[in-house]
């Protein structure tokens, strides 16, 4: 157990102070550090088979090939990348799901809500947590990128949420677990012993430190001032260059220092209870630059009430500044869980195994090679023969034929062409990258019901891997959520009109991440969309409008209130049986106009015919009574005249009835059509 000196007291003062290095004298920094340096080397020995697991995955992820000598320099060295094809699908999968449009963050309703106030104030806190994380922290969407791809690999990564006085704002930021030292044994983030950040810092960042009041005065220090031990071993170096393709120099005055932020519990007041605290220092020498406390006031700290120990510490609320995010739980109960790289390591390796294994052999049968007898007077060594080269040798055609013996070897195993396509089926099993889930054709004639069971049974895996993903993020947010309560201006309103108050007297736990962890596709998104919009179609009770929002977001489609601002204020919907009527009258209706137009077009179409021949009738009428006039020479001739226009004065009093006649039958018609009309609006009338 740490004792020391000088110890502090616990106070306002104390929990507030920037560094409390100020308050402590150099012996006991050093203890400080010494006992940080030493817990930091266990930590890491506690993981060290994790690490070595992990690089070796990261090697397969990265198709990285080593120098091979056996069985003969130069052979095959093929890196298959079937670890590469189940991280790449993980990560096109879960990538769009968690980060799909501008709405990441959702904050529930609790409780009853008759007068819409908690559904305002979620939505205000939902729109501004969303322009938080996608506008004001404008790497957090590219770390999210970063996070599930690596997680997938490596299987464990974490998140790292805190205000930062340098950018004024929250910041969530990824950290990987090979910089995040942990006993491998613990039980959880929370529970563990020491959590140990490992940062590198240029010494320019470190001068801005001290220069603000955050860290101790370490411009003397010698490890400051020189260069910086290498902390890798060459083993571990060959790997980075090899992955990274390129040999860095040695270390010099550029080169990053690498400080160690660990948050642990020291009992600095002697008081026999350990505080949680957290301790920058610098790894080789361990030289404690700042010690601050990780809870915020003297109200985190529970007491005891009563009794001898009146005043006593029982326990201190720490705050929790990481997050961790698991791929597939560690089946040895270990805090780092296991990703592709470890799970599909093996399998990935007997791959390449056996495809080098079938190169070589390939190699072998078509390069040829063989022995030559003393009759060959030829030399031994490489021979290489071009279309239409001949050489000459001073043996004959026979000793030729008797003296070549070429190698016998085998043509390449197609036991073991079948043993590879076993091992790949099998991978794509364990990772869920079947053929139809990677959009492969699963062939013809397949039924559309059997190939939606082959991708939902394909799905299991990420559907359960994203759940857990679902999970961390909401751990994420619930720590934003409390930063905005602690550190949001007073009564300023932010984007989406929250303000602090809204942090205040909220609950952390109504946020979580707007992706559904049960869907991990857009096709299955649309599907219940549709359903849903299906089932309020026909059940009364429904919120409409919410339902088509859902639909058409499920549809991605830009702009939703603009293209639909909502039936509110629009008038109500007609019964349907009411528009089942309408639509029966006015099929009778449109029967009858149709009736009864035909009827008067033919009683019209006949007068007109008839007033047709009566005109006819009348022009011959006339011609004659011209020509009897011209040729009238008696009284006789001019009373023929006389009744021939009596006849055509007849044929025009006809057609004028006519006339009137048709003119009485269209008015019919319109005064009929006028009445069907009004009989069609009281009948709507009395309906409603």
């Amino acid at each position: 157990m740490l004792t020391i000196d000088h110890p502090i007291t616990l106070n306002e003062k104390t929990v507030s102070h920037p560094n409390l290095c100020e308050l402590m004298d150099e012996a006991d920094l050093k203890r400080i550090g010494i006992e940080c340096k030493s817990g930091l080397v266990r930590d890491e020995f506690s993981r060290a088979q994790w690490v070595k697991r992990n690089e070796a995955g990261m090697d397969l992820a990265l198709q990285i090939q080593r120098d091979k000598t056996f069985p003969w320099p130069g052979c095959a060295n093929v890196a298959f990348p079937l670890v590469t094809i189940a991280a790449m699908q993980f990560h096109a999968r879960a990538y769009p799901a968690i980060v799909n449009g501008i709405d990441i963050v959702k904050c529930a309703v609790l409780g009853d809500d008759s007068d819409g106030a908690a559904t305002a104030h979620a939505k205000r806190v939902s729109t501004h947590m969303s322009w938080q994380l996608l506008y004001e922290d404008k790497c957090w969407e590219e770390q999210e990128d970063k996070s599930i791809l690596n997680l997938s690999i490596v299987g464990t990564n974490f998140k790292k949420t805190y205000r930062s006085s340098a950018k004024g704002h929250n910041v969530s930021e990824l950290v990987l677990a090979k910089n995040l030292v942990l006993d491998y044994w613990s039980k959880s983030v929370e529970e563990s012993p020491r959590k140990t950040h490992l940062i590198p810092m240029f010494r320019n960042e470190v001068y801005e430190k001290v220069m603000r009041g955050l860290f101790c005065d370490v411009l003397e220090e010698p490890w400051y001032k020189n260069a910086p031990q290498a902390r890798t071993t060459t083993l571990q170096q060959t790997k980075q260059d090899g992955r990274q393709g390129v040999t860095p120099p040695p270390p010099d005055e550029t080169t990053a220092l690498m400080m160690c932020e660990q948050h642990r519990d020291l009992d600095l007041d002697q008081d026999g209870y350990a505080e949680p605290y957290i301790v920058t220092f610098e790894e080789t020498s361990g030289c404690v630059c700042r010690i601050v406390t990780r809870f915020d006031s003297m109200d985190d700290i529970e007491r005891v009430a009563s009794g001898s120990r009146k005043g006593k510490i029982i326990r201190i609320k720490a705050m929790e500044y990481f997050t961790k995010r698991t791929f597939i739980p560690s089946p040895d109960g270990g805090i780092y869980d296991i990703g592709f790289g470890v799970f599909l390591g093996p399998l990935n390796e007997a791959t390449n195994s056996l495809v080098n294994m079938l190169l070589d052999a390939g190699t072998m049968q078509t390069t040829g090679g063989g022995f030559l007898g003393r009759g060959a007077k030829i030399r031994g060594g490489i021979y290489t023969i071009a279309p239409f080269e001949w050489k000459r040798v001073d043996s004959t055609g026979d000793d030729l034929r008797k003296s070549v013996f070429p190698l016998p070897v085998n043509a390449p195993s197609d036991v073991l062409f079948k043993l590879l396509g076993l091992l790949i089926d099998y991978t794509s099993r364990v990772s869920g990258t079947t053929d139809i889930t990677v959009g492969e054709n699963p062939g013809q004639n397949t039924p559309a019901q059997t190939s939606n069971n082959m991708i939902e049974m394909g799905q299991k895996i990420y559907t359960a891997i994203f759940k857990r993903i679902w999970r961390s993020s909401k751990e994420e947010f619930c720590k934003l959520f409390k930063l905005n309560a602690m550190f949001l201006p007073l009564d300023v309103p932010q984007v989406g009109g929250a303000t602090r108050q809204d942090y205040v007297r909220g609950i952390p736990e109504q946020i979580t991440p707007v992706a559904d962890p049960n869907i991990s596709s857009d096709s299955q998104l649309l599907q219940r969309a549709i359903l849903l919009k299906q089932a309020a179609a026909t059940t009364p009770g429904y919120d409409k409008d919410a339902v088509e929002i859902r639909f058409l977001q499920a549809a991605r489609v830009d702009g939703i209130a603009q293209i639909f601002p909502g039936t509110k204020g629009q008038p109500p919907a007609k019964d349907p049986k009411l528009v089942i009527e309408e639509t029966k009258i006015a099929g009778r209706m449109a029967e009858l106009d149709k009736k009864l137009g035909a009827d008067t077009q033919k009683w019209v179409a006949e007068l007109q015919s008839t007033q047709g021949l009566n005109e006819a009738k009348m022009i011959e009428l006339q011609a004659k009574a011209a020509e009897a006039a011209a040729n009238a020479q008696s009284e006789q001739a001019y009373a023929q005249v006389a009744l021939v226009n009596a006849q055509i004065s007849s044929l025009k009093h006809e057609n004028d009835k006519i006339n009137s006649r048709i003119e009485h039958l269209l008015r019919a018609a319109e005064i009929e059509s006028k009445h069907l009309l009004e009989t069609q609006k009281l009948k709507k009338a009395a309906a409603a």
